[in-house]
């Protein structure tokens, strides 16, 4: 148990696991028979914009929000083709894909 709180490991872990979850936006995106979500951790993004610059339909662009450390995570335009770019240019490992597989 943590003397400064007293709650014990297990419900300081969930708290972490929840705000973890609530600093990701996701977006749904249906394309051309593709569907999946492209999800963003806004906390872990430095707004370099890589995933905006590479992204070979322009389907993202920097938000208008900051985050609490200052920096404008991307979001979504329209257009997305589900094509991965985004999350493998990330250096924070910030973006990611979602698929969906037929059946869901």
């Amino acid at each position: 148990m943590d003397e400064k709180t007293g709650r014990g490991d297990d419900e300081g872990e969930e708290k972490n696991r929840e705000k973890s979850m609530s600093d990701e936006k996701c977006y749904l995106v249906e394309n051309k028979g593709k569907e999946g979500n492209i999800c963003v951790i806004t906390e872990r993004c430095k707004g370099c914009g890589f995933c905006i610059e590479f992204c070979p339909v322009n389907a993202l662009e920097f938000s208008e929000k900051t985050t609490e450390k200052g920096y404008k995570p991307p979001k979504m335009n329209q257009g997305c083709i589900l094509c991965g770019k985004c999350e493998k240019i990330c250096p924070e490992f910030s973006i990611y894909l979602k698929k969906k597989k037929e059946g869901e």
